[in-house]
């Protein structure tokens, strides 16, 4: 379970909820611009855009869940189980394996032409990084200004969808997602009138009601649902503060809280962290699920010219503010 969203106010952010029953250690990493990426097919990139984002990071190399780089182009990748099908090497093919994937789209691309570049020639390899770290099975998003894509690995091809809406879930595929919103292009924010005919005489009860039948369950279908209608109808103002606080209510409308999910073997799936990076300035904000204040790093106070991961642990823990 995952969301991710794209949005544009006057600046671009791009961020997501991750949810799962465990943690893995996640840092925000900035990765600069000489720090040597190396993949197991293909050759390595010495210099690249510098990165930042939530990853991971194994014997110093970051495992990025998502991450923007610093001409704004940003990927996140979302899980998608029983559909994603990862291959054998393909000659002829850039074989990049999914762990591998977002650090070689954002080394590389400035712009939406150049993703749509590389996305030509890649091929999805089915191979782990290690026996200890299994390949997860993935979906992306991948954004630059207002634009959106989805790329999907499956067993019939790579498949490069046009994400109009700009945010994303996880099953069923993208376009069975896109046509079930279909469903609810009714609601809205107004209240409803009375169709019924004046000889009718109805009143609402309160307020909202326009927006009555939007889905409030969990469900990676309902949770697409939800959070395309808050980001359409969304209202803030202009100050990066509005906007990166409106950017968390967002994600807040499909946050899991622990308890409401409960997993196979009676493990807690919760929203572990979210997150908000500004793509123009280069600053990645988040909230934990155990630490809702907003925490942010600014990719461009470090040296982009360095060769070593910058990481910053998560901050722990609730933080309250007493009023008496």
């Amino acid at each position: 379970m995952c969301t991710a969203v794209n949005f544009t106010v006057k600046d671009h952010y791009f961020g997501r909820n991750l949810d799962l029953d465990v943690s893995y250690h996640e840092e925000v990493a900035v990765t600069p611009r000489r720090y040597p990426f190396a993949f197991r097919r293909m050759p390595a990139l010495p210099q690249h855009f510098a990165m930042i984002g939530m990853a991971t990071v194994v014997d110093g190399h970051p495992l990025y869940y998502e991450a923007t780089n610093e001409r704004g182009v940003s990927m996140a990748g979302l899980n998608f189980p029983g559909n994603a099908h990862y291959n054998p090497e393909a000659p002829g093919r850039d074989n990049i394996t999914p762990f591998e994937f977002i650090p070689w789209v954002l080394g590389q691309c400035a712009t939406m032409d150049d993703v749509r570049d590389c996305l030509s020639r890649i091929n999805l390899l089915d191979e782990p990084f290690s026996a200890a770290l299994a390949l997860a099975p993935l979906h992306w998003m991948i954004s630059w200004k207002d634009a959106s894509i989805v790329v999907e690995s499956m067993q019939d091809g790579l498949h490069i969808h046009e994400n109009p809406l700009g945010v994303m879930t996880n099953n069923p595929p993208f376009p069975m997602q896109l046509r079930g919103l279909a469903n609810y292009m009714a609601l809205s924010p107004r209240q409803p009138e009375n169709a019924f005919g004046p000889d009718v005489p109805l009143a609402t009860d309160c307020s909202g009601m326009g927006a009555l039948g939007l889905p409030g369950d969990l469900s990676s279908t309902s949770r697409f649902v939800r959070v395309a209608y808050m980001k359409h109808f969304s209202r803030c103002g202009e100050t990066e503060a509005e906007c990166v606080n409106q950017f968390f209510h967002i994600l807040g409308s499909v946050r899991v809280p622990r308890g409401s999910v409960l997993l196979d073997h009676d493990a807690c799936e919760i929203t572990v962290y979210s997150s908000c990076c500004n793509t123009d300035r280069g600053i990645y904000y988040y909230v934990t699920h155990e630490n809702s204040r907003i925490t942010g790093v600014d990719m461009h106070r470090e040296n982009l010219d360095a060769e070593t991961v910058v990481r910053y642990p998560l901050t722990p823990g609730p933080q309250i503010l007493m009023a008496n």
